[in-house]
This record gives structure tokens, sequence and C-alpha cells, in this order.
């Protein structure tokens, strides 16, 4: 027997980067040396110091049993305390944060539990691909609003037409952004923050590289803005701040209702996650290694961004210079598209790049660098591009 998939799953939309993965790996498979730019994986190991502390929390019996529906209280507390620390930011463990399985599950969920069918919901382009799995299984309506160079990729809300901005629900925002590496300000959150407030939207705010600023810059926690928590909440992830991309572990934090909506829906899909993993998260948080650990890890990727950048622009292909994230949004040369350019790089050079295309219309003029590979690696990259005469 053959079973038909659900409207909701053809609905879907199609994983744009898996057509990019096959094309690599089928580069590989062919005995090719791929260089490959194309990933958002992070490729450094978990701190060790991280490691050590879910090994020893994994052989704790307690840990083995189903955990709390809706997360440890102490891993809670620890992220507002990590808040606090960090940024600042006022919040109660229990009515103020939620312990999500990966900021993407948050993020994905969210139109499920707080939007109805049909309502808005305002996402940047370009943007983070899977912002359109949670349209599409909350069959909700959604919009773009435009991240303009010239306005180093942060939006300008008079671009958001009146009768949009009064239909709209909730409005996601990404900084430091993925693609293309341009980081917020106090300033550009308090302006959010009275949008919201004129138009009665929630935000969202996806924090994910939220710890990966370059030189010297602290990215500010969109709660750090007055008012912020009465209108929306931010996610964390572990994921690019601690190297724990495989351990599915983040966490949202802010606005009370919203808070709830989410851990609601939690308790129907999800027992929430490994208690070991949970408690070696509070460990990544508290531990007085934190700090240097991450500091490290940004000098590191400030490192590649550098040795790229510089490399590039001697040959002329001159990068929007990111102040955060691991990546680098390059333009695309006269006469192609992102896909295009992308293609000729992985035939003729063996590099993979990730086509601008991917993360939506206004990307199309672009290509994304990952820096998850050694400054040789990146400047040979460039070399090999190079050889191709387009710049």
């Amino acid at each position: 027997m053959v079973f038909e998939e659900s409207e909701l799953l053809k609905n879907l939309p199609t994983q744009f980067f898996a057509t990019l993965v096959a094309k690599v790996n089928e580069k590989v498979a062919a005995g090719n040396d791929v260089i490959n730019l194309g990933q958002g994986n992070p490729a450094q190991p978990t701190f060790n110091y991280i490691v050590k502390a879910l090994q020893e929390q994994a052989t704790r019996p307690i840990n083995h049993k189903y955990s709390q529906f809706r997360g440890l209280h102490g891993l809670k507390v620890a992220a507002a305390k990590f808040y606090k620390d960090k940024y600042g930011v006022d919040l109660e463990p229990e009515s103020e944060v939620a312990i999500l399985g990966g900021s993407k599950i948050g993020l994905v969920e969210l139109p499920w539990a707080l939007m109805n069918p049909d309502e808005l919901l305002l996402l940047p382009d370009p943007g983070y691909p899977d912002y359109l799995s949670g349209v599409a299984l909350g069959n909700v309506k959604y919009k773009t609003f435009p991240l303009k160079r010239e306005n180093n990729f942060l939006p300008d809300y008079q671009d958001i037409d009146e009768e949009t901005a009064k239909k709209a629900k909730f409005i996601y925002l990404n900084y430091p952004n993925n693609p293309t590496g341009a980081v917020a300000t106090k300033e550009f959150y308090k302006r959010t923050v009275d949008f919201a407030r004129k138009y009665k939207i929630g935000i969202v705010s996806d924090f994910a590289y939220g710890a990966l600023g370059f030189d010297g810059y602290h990215n500010p926690s969109f709660l750090e803005a007055e008012g912020a928590k009465d209108v929306g909440i931010e996610m964390y992830t572990f994921s690019k701040t601690f190297n724990m991309a495989g351990w599915r572990i983040a966490f949202a934090v802010g606005n009370p209702s919203m808070i709830e909506a989410i851990n609601l829906i939690q308790d129907h899909l999800f027992v929430s996650v490994f208690p070991a993993i949970q408690e070696a998260a509070v460990t990544a948080l508290s531990d007085p290694q934190e700090e240097v650990e991450v500091e490290g890890l940004v000098s590191k990727y400030e490192e590649r961004r550098d040795a790229f950048v510089s490399a590039a622009k001697k040959i002329g292909w001159n990068a929007f210079v990111p102040g955060g994230t691991f990546y680098t949004w390059m333009p695309v040369p006269e006469g192609y598209t992102s896909e295009s350019f992308a293609d000729l790089l992985l035939e003729k050079a063996n590099v993979a790049v990730a086509p601008g295309k991917g993360f939506g219309v206004m990307g199309d003029g672009y290509v994304r660098i990952g820096l998850l590979v050694e400054p040789e690696r990146l400047i040979e990259a460039v070399e090999r591009i190079a050889k191709l005469k387009l710049f």
C-alpha cells in the first residue's frame, strides 16, 4: 500500500539547500577537492567543559527518566541569570523563559501557537528559509519586507505600507543577520518597539548569532529596549555560541503570554529535552570558562572574516563586511544570478557557496560565504575564483 502525503505536507516549502548539498556531494564523490563555503554548520567541537558536564550528567539515573514537560527549572534560572549578566535584562524564570529543542523549533511552532489561519506574518527578505516552514505548517499568510544594503540590511519600517502594518500580527527579525552578517543597534530596537506598539504587532527576535560580534562590538539584545517584553520575545540557541548545533537546545525569553503559548503547544508535541543535555546547558551558561571560550571562538571567526574579505578585495570582489555571525555576503558579478554564479564556482573552481536566492528574492544578487574553514582554505578559495577572471 502507498499512502498519500497530507495536503499540509504537500504545501511545505522546498528545502532549497538540499540541492546544494547534493551537488557538493556529487563533486566530492567524483574525487574533487571541494572547498565548501556553502554550509552554516559550526565546524568547531563543543567546548570541552560542556562535553564533560554531559558525560557526568548522562550517568545519573534521574536524568534517564522523562524530562519535566516544560524543562528544568535550573536551566530557566541559568538562562535568566545569563540575560541579566550579559544584557541587563530581568526575567522571571518560570513565566518568561521557555526551553526549546533548538531555536528552529520555536520559530517554526510559533505560528501554530499564536496565530490563526490566514493571519499575517511579516518576514525579512533575505532571511532564514525555515521561517517559511512555520508559515506553511501554521497555515498563515506572510509578506516580506526588504533588507537593503544602503540601510546596512536593517529594515526601514517606512517600507512597510500602512495597510500591511495594520494587518500584521507578528514580525520576525534576525540580528546578527543570516545571511548578510549585518548587526543591529539599540537605537534600531527602540524604533522596533515603537513600531510594534503603534500597530500592535508582536516581535520575534531570532538571536541565534548573538554572541558573535566583531571588532569588539557587543550585540545588543532586543529585550534591552525599553518596553520590549511588552511586545515580544527573543530566541537564543546554544548552537552557535557554544558549537552545540547537534545537541538541539535553546530557549525563548520575554513576553509571558507568548512564552505560555509556546509552552502549551510543546506540552502536546514534546516531553522537553533529554535532562542531561539541559544540565550541560546550565554548565554552558554559568561556568567561568564560558567567557574565555566564546571570546576565542569570536576571534577565530574574525580572523577568517579578515582573511577572506582581504583576499577578495585584492581581486576586485568587495564584500559587505559583516559585523557578526560567521558569514560574508558577497555580490554576484554582472551577468549572473546567484544560482548560476554558484554553479559556475562549483563546476570550474571546486568552491561551494550558498546562492542568495535561497534566502529570498532580495538575496539573488549575492552569495553567502560560510567562514567555517581555516584562513588558508578561504584564501585558496579566492585564488581559485580569481582564475575565472570574473572581477
